[in-house]
Parts: structure tokens; C-alpha cells; sequence
């Protein structure tokens, strides 16, 4: 297939790798960006810490500088939003109308908060997925409120830490039984529920949200199922995020976590999709979308040598991290909650550790806490399915 205009449709990690990988491969066609924010490309890590913190301003989260993307030759529609999808017709119709025809698609438009069933609009209720969610919950911030953070997930286990640094009285809520619970597993999941409860968070697991209670349209409470209130002036829900897929239910293009694709990213003849928004066969662990920024990168590039017809199943070794108050929790592989898991440095219950998850004897993932360098080590174990580890007693004996 010869390709003369290509279609990038998210503008922010996956999309612009993909469109950097497109030119450094050597595509000279007509290349455009649809974003439907109005910044250029920005890294969105930083929004739940340095910026959420006040460390940074937005113009330090750039992921290139101007001259770079002007490099591009790109045509750039930002403040744009792509509301449907014509597969046969090969064209994207935007917000106001106009159509935007491709000869190949890059979907990459991310993932959305996940709302709670009954929320409706008050003041002092907050998501946190973009610039400007970030600005406005770190104004709100700057009076010290008593803030009530629902979901304990990476987003809003990392919000609770800075939130506490700012001196704001905090109380983590979640229906599991610790945080990132479903992302650690057990063990580590417990020591960040220390870890928060040690730094004076008011950690409530294993606990729902019913309802807020409000003053004058502004929220005053967060009421739990077990019948108590919390006292709140700020609220961030961070319970998940759903893909950004809406636009494309009646394009005929397979949607469903995600948009469907195979092991090389690609969803139909000519389109295909990278990061948050992506769900693809991985080769060793079966269907999968990856929410985490590295993948972004990674799946951008992967999905645009597709598109140029340079076909490799995309199979990268998953990484995430986390930065909570003075600790870093990196991990690779895929944790779950029915692994084995094991201490195989430093020690479990004080200071930093690394410790690796297994299944049928195998190593399938790693995890660090404050040992960066054990953490690449680890990675090498998870890429070769190193064996299990021996207990240090049978080990000594031979």
C-alpha cells in the first residue's frame, strides 16, 4: 500500500513518536497531528507530582521544543476533537465538521477519568487527567483543605503523597484491600499502605463511596459504605480510566478495552493504534493494553514501522514506576496478585528492596523500592524467565 497522507489522531506521547518514527523511517508524504487539546505535546507523569506540587511549571513538561516539532513538516489541528471515523472512506470528520482524509491511521487518543454513577457537578470535585486539571486541583491545594482522594491506584496514591507534603490533611480511599494493590500485589501493595500511614495519611481500604454531601453546591463530605463520613473541601476521584474509543463505535473498526488490534498493532488494513488506547496481542501475555508511559513511546514506534509496512510483533517487556514522597517503586514484568513473590535484596519490612513475582517456578516480574540499579538486573531475570530462587538456606547447603 502506498501511503501519501498519513493521520495521527492523539497528539501527546504515543502520537508523536509515531509521527517522529514516520520521518526518521523515511515517510515524505503529507503527515497531520489532530490533538484535541490546545498545547503542543506534553508528558502527563509529572502532572500528579511536579507540577500537581508546584516544582515545575507547564512549560517544563514540553516533550519537544518548538523548533523540533516544526522539524516535523507536520500539519498540527490542535483544539481539535475527531468525533467519527470513516474506515471505507478513509476520512476522520472533526467537532466542526470539517473532514480530514488519510491513506493511514494512527489512533492514539489516550484513555478518560472513569466517573463515579453518582457524581454530578460541585465545586471542590476534581479529576486529574490533563494540564489543566492538574493547574486547577494544585490552586485549590495552596489553602491546606482536608482533601479525601478516592481510588489508591498509581494516580491517586500519588496525589495523597504530594497533597500530605503540602500539609493538607489526607484520607485514601479505596474498595480494595491496599493501595495499588491490583499493580503490586499483596506484599508491596501493604508497605505503600505504610508507607502513606507513616507520612499521616488516613489510609481507608477495603472501604466504597456511596455519595457526597455538599454546602451551597460545593462538597463538604465523602460518605463511605460502612455509614461514616469523611470531612472534605477537596475531592479527587481517581478510580480508573476507560479508552478514548467513543468516537470509533460505529466506524466498523474493533473496539472494545480499547481499540482491538493484533500482535503488530495494527487494527485494519492501514490503521493502527499506539499506547493507552491500544489493546494488541502480546506474545507472551496474551491480550493486553498498557497504560504506562514508557509503553506510549515504545508502541508509537512499533505501530508506525507497521504502518510503513515493517512488521514485528510488538513485545516489550512492561515498565512502570511510581515517585511517592522520598520512595521510587519501579517494576517490570507484569505483577499479579496471584504470583509468588519473594525478597531477593534488602529487606522487606524497612528501607529499600528489590523482589521478584513468579509463577511455575519462573521469574515473571520484578520490583525495586529505592534500588534503581537492582532494577535493571531484575528486568534481565523477567526477559529470560530466569528460574525461581532458591531459599538462602538450601542454597547454602548446596
Amino acid at each position: 500500500m502506498t501511503l501519501s497522507r498519513i493521520v495521527v489522531v492523539g497528539a501527546s506521547a504515543a502520537g508523536l513518536t509515531a509521527a517522529e518514527t514516520l520521518r526518521r523511517e523515511g515517510f515524505t508524504g503529507r503527515l497531520t497531528l489532530i490533538g484535541e487539546e490546545q498545547h503542543p505535546p506534553y508528558d502527563r507523569p509529572p502532572l500528579s507530582k511536579q507540577i500537581l506540587k508546584g516544582e515545575w511549571q507547564p512549560e517544563r513538561i514540553a516533550l519537544r521544543p518548538a523548533e523540533a516539532l516544526d522539524g516535523l513538516d507536520a500539519e498540527w489541528l490542535l483544539g481539535r476533537k475527531a468525533v467519527s471515523l470513516d474506515v471505507a472512506g478513509r476520512t476522520i470528520e472533526l467537532a466542526d465538521g470539517v473532514q480530514v482524509p488519510f491513506d493511514g491511521l494512527v489512533v492514539a487518543t489516550g484513555v478518560r477519568p472513569r466517573r463515579l454513577p453518582f457524581a454530578r457537578e460541585l465545586d471542590g470535585v476534581h479529576a486529574l487527567r490533563d494540564l489543566e486539571d492538574a493547574l486547577k486541583l494544585r490552586d485549590s491545594l495552596r489553602s491546606v483543605p482536608s482533601v479525601v482522594v478516592i481510588g489508591a491506584g498509581f494516580l491517586g496514591a500519588e496525589a495523597a503523597a504530594v497533597a500530605r507534603e503540602l500539609g493538607c490533611p489526607v484520607s485514601l480511599v479505596d474498595p480494595l484491600s491496599a493501595p495499588m494493590v491490583r499493580q503490586l500485589g499483596g506484599d508491596v501493595a501493604s508497605r505503600v499502605a505504610s508507607l502513606h500511614r507513616a507520612h499521616g495519611v488516613d489510609v481507608r481500604c477495603d472501604t466504597g463511596v456511596t455519595g457526597f454531601t455538599e454546602d451551597r453546591g460545593r462538597v463538604a463530605g465523602v460518605r463511605l459504605d460502612d455509614g461514616s463520613e469523611i470531612p472534605a473541601e477537596v475531592v479527587l476521584v481517581a478510580i480508573g480510566s476507560v479508552p478514548a474509543v467513543e468516537w470509533l463505535r460505529d466506524s466498523g473498526l474493533p473496539v472494545g478495552d480499547g481499540v482491538l488490534c493484533d500482535e503488530f498493532c495494527e487494527a485494519a488494513p492501514g490503521i493502527v493504534a499506539a499506547g493507552d488506547v491500544a489493546s494488541w496481542v502480546h506474545p507472551d501475555h496474551g491480550r493486553i493494553r498498557v497504560e504506562h508511559r514508557m509503553n506510549a513511546t515504545e508502541q508509537g514506534m512499533a505501530a508506525a514501522r507497521t504502518l510503513l509496512g515493517r512488521r514485528l510483533p510488538f513485545a516489550p517487556v512492561p515498565y512502570f514506576w511510581t515517585d511517592q514522597y522520598d520512595v521510587k517503586i519501579q517494576a517490570y514484568g507484569r505483577p499479579c496478585a496471584d504470583a509468588d513473590f519473594t525478597v531477593v535484596s534488602g529487606g522487606p519490612d524497612g528501607g529499600p528492596f528489590a523482589g521478584v513475582y513468579g509463577q511455575n517456578g519462573r521469574i515473571t516480574a520484578g520490583v525495586t523500592w529505592n534500588m534503581p540499579r537492582e532494577a535493571r538486573a531484575l528486568r534481565a531475570q523477567v526477559i529470560e524467565r530466569a528460574p525461581w530462587p532458591r531459599p538462602a538456606a538450601a542454597a547454602a547447603n548446596g
